[in-house]
């Protein structure tokens, strides 16, 4: 059996017990004995090991997938609720030293136009954003030591955090750059950031070596051994996610799943998030180039499985899908998505000039802010900005504590309905005003808590008056 407390890669991700559970889930998966058994266990709602988990993958039948997609929008309303948690992605620079074949910033692209924001040009865009209504920014860059060291990345947080603009500020900064050392870590902790997300890309470490044939990143143990480090650094909430499309999608499952199982057998705390990006067509790069492209209806699954084996991780949809794909999978688990996004270094403020491209994929949702906003409370979902648990101290074993006890909803709901209310007063187009003030009033009914909900009410009041950044 593989060592999953072990802090080596080799051993928390090891390709014998995954190749062994593959085997284990192709022999069961019609076994409807065991099945049963597994969804019994689900419906406990303390989640699922990877095998049980890749047998319900395994398993082809209708009726079985059918009970699966209900009892993961369950699960999801029993820990998180109606709820969307919205943010927005913000480039810093696209200069790369790493030959990543599936990415367009691989240092060989002499097609991309390479930038580098200046900390005028980051509060230029952050102003942007903050004009749009958002309150939560994921900043990301390509790995470049000399471009990108990590003091650049920490003057760009301070700049972030430091800008007010009318009734706008970003409150929380997650932070996506490449795999780094204990002690930068500890840096990006003192800086307050948020969640600190790597994608693995790929499990499969023959294949990652294959995709990352240059550059720093080609280390697979040092990019997958990152989360530990992390937090040792002291960094409460991480975030995995794997690039599907680029190996066969049932490895990753189960690889993704190890690592939640490592992360919580070693650090007491699991995966904040977990995110389910694709390949997506990009400047040089083309999807099919790779084998491991899989349907929306698979991807559908992959979603719900997460949420049922992993109830209480955030998962994330990126606008790498598009408005009918988001919509598909929203009921199964979502709990966070980008609203408005940008890929481009400099997007928010500038239009992108297509000949002078540096998106890092194209985006396949390209409505606004306020689109989205309109479209989710029309689909029933509080659309929240809520940053509140990190500005409290709710994270990493606080947040999952009250996460796994289902009691988190306690504080979300009545933040999410807050921070709605900011939005709605300060951003909002007029129809999306309506429809939100319809909505505020009609879930202030189901707040069980006379008194948070009497103090929810008398926050609304204070906010529609002109005052801001109420939170439980």
């Amino acid at each position: 059996m593989y060592d999953k407390t072990s802090m080596r890669a080799d051993d928390f991700i090891n390709h014998e017990e995954i190749t062994d559970t593959l085997a284990y889930a192709d022999a069961h998966r019609e076994d409807r004995v065991l099945i049963r058994e597994i969804i019994e266990k689900a419906k406990e709602r303390k989640g699922l090991d990877h095998r049980e988990a890749s047998v319900l993958l395994a398993c082809e039948d209708k009726e079985i997938e059918s009970e699966l997609f209900h009892l993961a929008e369950e699960i999801k309303q029993d820990y998180y609720g109606n709820r969307i948690v919205l943010f927005a992605p913000l480039y810093l620079s696209n200069y790369c030293i790493n030959g990543c074949l599936y990415c367009p910033y691989h240092g060989k692209n002499k097609n991309i136009r390479r930038v580098k924001l200046t900390q005028e040009q980051i509060r230029e865009e952050v102003i942007a954003l903050q004009d749009m209504g958002h309150k939560r920014l994921a900043i990301e860059a390509g790995e470049h030591p000399e471009m990108n060291p990590i003091e650049y990345i920490l003057e760009s947080i301070d700049t972030i955090y430091n800008i007010h603009h009318k009734n706008g500020s970003i409150r929380r900064i997650n932070v996506n750059i490449a795999a780094t050392t204990v002690e930068n870590y500890r840096k990006l902790k003192e800086a307050e950031i948020g969640t600190y997300i790597l994608f693995q890309e790929t499990y499969h470490k023959q294949s990652y070596l294959s995709l990352h044939p240059t550059g720093p990143k080609h280390d697979y143990d040092y990019h997958t051994e990152a989360m530990d480090r992390a937090m040792e650094g002291g960094i409460d909430d991480v975030g995995l996610g794997v690039l599907y499309g680029l190996e066969l999608y049932r490895y990753e499952f189960a690889g993704v799943l190890m690592h939640a199982e490592h992360l919580e057998a070693v650090h007491g705390v699991g995966p904040h998030t977990i995110s389910v990006p694709r390949v997506k067509p990009a400047d040089d790069i083309d999807p099919e180039e790779f084998n491991g492209g899989i349907s929306d209806e698979t991807f559908a699954k992959l979603c719900a499985l997460i949420r049922i084996a992993v109830p209480y991780t955030g998962m994330i949809i990126s606008t790498r899908e598009s408005q009918k794909v988001r919509e598909m999978v929203l009921p199964l688990g979502v709990s966070q998505i980008s609203g408005g996004s940008r890929t481009s270094v400099g997007g928010y403020a500038e239009e992108e000039r297509p000949e002078e491209n540096s998106a890092q994929f194209d985006v396949s949702d390209r409505r606004t802010l306020d689109e989205v906003v309109n479209w989710l409370m029309r689909l029933g979902y509080i659309p929240s900005f809520c940053t509140a648990c990190y500005r409290a101290g709710r994270v990493g074993d606080r947040f999952m504590e009250l996460c796994k006890s289902m009691q988190i909803l306690n504080c979300c709901h009545p933040n999410a309905l807050l921070t709605l209310q900011e939005y709605l007063e300060d951003y909002a187009s007029e129809d999306t005003r309506r429809i939100g003030r319809d909505m505020i009033q009609k879930e202030l009914g189901v707040i069980p808590n006379e008194k948070v909900r009497k103090k929810t009410v008398d926050y609304l009041k204070a906010i529609t008056n002109g005052e801001r950044d109420f939170r439980f």
